[in-house]
């Protein structure tokens, strides 16, 4: 009743931040308002049956874009506020039959906080744990639940208190990181596994150069046949994520645990939201042990952000749309409908580079990202038949991490993007060639790209020559923060800067 009064009493004195409908808030800073709260912006989601157990699916959902890995003393840590979610429709009607909810609970805690250091971490004695003997420098840290809702059931599918794994701040302060977070994955009580933590941006583009008005390395961007079939080279673009974190949460479950058919197609989507009223104590202390001094957060959850699909907000949505469409849920995605059959962004290639790539009547967007294959390939959105949902059939078995392939079905590995995700996709240059029309004239597209084909500069001992990391969390070992390294045009491993 007192924390009640509290926010009656901030809303009479104005004090009171609205999370409502005007503050709609996925990827990397691909919206206006949500390029303002990087804590709640999903930048990327990965899906697909796991190749180390091809009983499992995957899900990854990834936020706080561009972490520079030497931003101290203050490092990158999940929303006490934000609720994360993954959702997942289990019978291609485009609604969610069953959503997995992640809420963290950050803490200042250990014997050094008594010293009211000005450090998050301390290597006092070095970080070899996430809780007991070797915790002690762990001055905040983490805790957090994974909630399975399903039919308005809610099942805690914790078996023990969990704690994300901090960022990677360096060698003295935390000396052997793979190991500390592989203490950082926790079984669930339906038989799968979870990891929440710091990652190596695995996400790759020549991202400069692509918002620099399509002005890519190479004009027309297209690769030769040689350059197109090696996913171990970056032929001339420049990864601009290298030596860039990301925060993760992973989620690894039993099929059956997700659908009775094994063999059926789900979809799913990833987003956060934050509560509609939020009070700013004046006496804040953020990250009290009891959660006393912090803000006063209440009223119903407002979804801010969202992303099924890979780069459907920056490439697709106009930018008058993109932050009323990370507030609308994917099954109405039909208001939308007019970006997909009307592509600004081959209307803006073909003005770069002087092509003529289809720019109206693209009804191959709309049923490639807006349907199910089981329903009618009309290209319109009748009532309720169109989602924006990233889809997976699970009779398709994994590949191997060796023999994945960078451009995933286009190059024959049925695996991949479009049908779910993996890390190592490469998303860019499959959705160059689409929007230039590959499913329309498969032979007539030339081979678009950013000329990035790998995950420049990934480190951690599980990755194959092509950058793919080949075990769970399935995302590499963060860069740390004293020795991070930004690999750019012109230096070894990258191209020269054209």
């Amino acid at each position: 009743m007192r924390k009640l009064a509290r926010i009656i009493g901030g809303l009479a004195l104005c004090s009171a931040a609205l999370w409502s409908g005007g503050l709609l808030a996925a990827s990397h800073r691909e919206a206006p308002l949500i390029a303002q709260d990087p804590t709640a912006d999903n930048t990327d989601f990965y899906m697909f049956r796991s190749w180390t157990n091809p009983n499992n699916v995957v899900f990854i959902l990834n936020a706080i874009p561009a972490q520079e890995p030497g931003a101290g003393p203050n490092y990158f840590n999940f929303g006490d506020d934000v609720l994360y979610r993954i959702n997942v429709d289990t019978n291609a009607d485009g609604d969610d039959d069953l959503t997995y909810e992640i809420r963290f609970r950050t803490q200042l805690r250990g014997p050094l906080t008594s010293l009211e250091l000005p450090l998050a971490y301390a290597a006092l004695p070095p970080i070899t744990a996430l809780d007991g003997p070797g915790s002690e420098g762990l001055i905040l840290r983490q805790s957090y639940t994974v909630t399975q809702v399903r039919a308005g059931t809610r099942i805690d599918l914790g078996t023990q208190t969990m704690y994300a794994v901090p960022s990677n701040v360096g060698p003295l302060t935390m000396p052997d990181y793979e190991a500390l977070a592989a203490q950082g994955v926790y079984t669930l009580a339906n038989g799968g596994k979870v990891f929440a933590g710091q990652r190596d941006e695995s996400f790759y583009i020549d991202l400069g150069a692509a918002f620099d008005t399509l002005n890519l390395r190479r004009t027309p961007p297209i690769l030769s046949a040689a350059e197109d079939a090696s996913d171990a080279v970056n032929p001339f673009g420049n990864d601009q994520l290298s030596g860039f974190n990301i925060s993760t949460i992973a989620i690894e479950v039993p099929i059956g645990s997700v659908t009775a058919n094994a063999n059926g197609v789900i979809g799913a989507y990833v987003s956060t939201a934050r509560q509609k009223v939020r009070v700013f104590r004046q006496d804040r202390n953020d990250h009290a042990s009891d959660n006393s001094g912090n803000d006063v957060s209440a009223g119903p959850w407002v979804q801010v952000s969202r992303m099924a699909n890979p780069l459907v907000n920056e490439l697709i949505i106009g930018t008058d749309a993109k932050d009323r469409w990370n507030a609308t849920d994917p099954r109405d995605e039909a208001q939308f409908m007019s970006f997909y059959l009307n592509s600004r962004l081959a209307t803006a290639m073909n003005l770069r580079f002087g092509t003529a790539f289809p720019t109206t009547g693209r009804t191959d967007l709309v049923n490639a990202l807006l349907k199910y294959s089981s329903q009618p390939q009309t290209g319109t959105c009748g009532r309720r038949d169109c989602a924006e949902l990233l889809r997976l059939n699970l009779a398709v078995a994994p590949t191997p991490p060796a023999q994945q392939k960078r451009l995933a079905v286009l190059a024959g590995d049925n695996a991949g993007w479009p049908n779910g995700r993996r890390p190592n996709d490469d998303v860019t240059d499959i959705a160059l060639r689409v929007v230039a029309g590959f499913l329309l004239n498969p032979a007539g597209t030339p081979r678009l790209g950013d000329g990035v084909n790998f995950n420049i500069g990934a480190e951690g001992s599980n990755l194959t020559a092509n950058g793919i990391y080949t075990v769970f969390p399935y995302l590499p070992t963060p860069h740390d923060g004293r020795n991070r390294r930004h690999i750019d045009c012109g230096e070894p491993l990258a191209n020269p800067c054209n």
